[in-house]
């Protein structure tokens, strides 16, 4: 399979495991997804173009596709098509787990009903990078932040995972759930802002529970308090941060959608025409109101 993905390599995201656990995941769980092909356009507003033979499908999150190409037919469903033969309530229950992610409790299903290769592409929500992984490299598991899934090839399960210390996750904002996908086929999520691998052999690290984008591999993954009391109301990074220990890799991103939209909301003008931001005239503007 040919992969092109931009300006980023696509073996800068690999995750791999162990040969001797590469081996015992196929034959635990025989392959089951569908193969894709796949390339990456742009820089900081990324899109993944899917070429589909017949018959193969790609599960997408609902609102993602750009563009769809003849011979391609998508139908919403309540589930990923992992389990064909679930009954009403398990979809239903599927369905409301996904609700707490703050996804649609509706995938999208793209499967090319035509003679011949087909296209289709999905775009990323806000500026970042789209990053394939092969699942079977990783040992078919990642933990990804709940709203990192892009798409993925068909056979891949998409579920969800609290953090252990629920107190915490309570206050900890978007690292209490997580979306967790297993496979063996091509997955593809979205960070924001620029996205870098860190690797821990037996190391802690403590990150802001926005920047974490997924981890893979045995990796302890908890909701700490930041600090003492002082550095928890007074220090602007939070009341909690992400920990995770262990040994496997991290993606980090640098933007994580809440923190820009937080700026956005902040520096809104709810519509009124105002001197810029670094004026002395703006400042005096604010105030007196409009």
């Amino acid at each position: 399979m040919e992969a092109r993905c931009g300006t980023i390599p696509f073996e800068t995201f690999l995750l791999p495991m162990p040969v001797h656990q590469a081996t015992l995941y196929r034959k635990a769980i025989p392959l089951k997804c569908h193969e894709i092909d796949y390339e990456i356009f742009g820089d900081d507003m990324q899109m993944v173009e899917v070429e589909l033979d017949p018959g193969e499908t790609v599960i997408a999150e609902a609102g993602a596709m750009n563009y769809v190409e003849e011979g391609i037919e998508f139908h919403a469903k309540m589930g990923d098509g992992t389990e064909p033969d679930q009954g009403v309530m398990g979809k239903l229950l599927g369905a409301a787990k996904r609700k707490l992610t703050g996804e649609s409790i509706f995938i999208t299903h793209f499967t090319n009903h035509g003679g011949g290769k087909s296209k289709v592409a999905f775009a990323a929500p806000y500026p970042g990078k789209i990053i394939p992984i092969d699942m079977a490299k990783i040992g078919g598991q990642i933990f990804c932040q709940k709203d990192a899934f892009l798409c993925a090839a068909l056979g891949t399960k998409i579920s969800i995972a609290f953090t252990k210390r629920l107190g915490a996750g309570f206050f900890g904002g978007e690292g209490f759930i997580l979306q967790k996908l297993e496979g063996d086929g091509m997955a593809f999520v979205h960070a924001g802002g620029t996205v870098i691998k860190k690797k821990l052999n037996g190391q802690t690290l403590r990150v802001d529970t926005g920047c974490v984008v997924g981890f893979a591999g045995d990796i302890e993954y908890n909701i700490e308090r930041a600090g003492n009391l002082k550095s928890m109301f007074f220090g602007g990074e939070g009341m909690f941060l992400a920990t995770l220990r262990g040994q496997g890799t991290v993606l980090l991103q640098s933007l994580p959608f809440s923190r820009l939209a937080d700026r956005i909301l902040q520096n809104s003008s709810h519509g009124s025409s105002r001197t810029g931001e670094g004026s002395a005239l703006g400042a005096l503007g604010n105030l007196f109101g409009d």
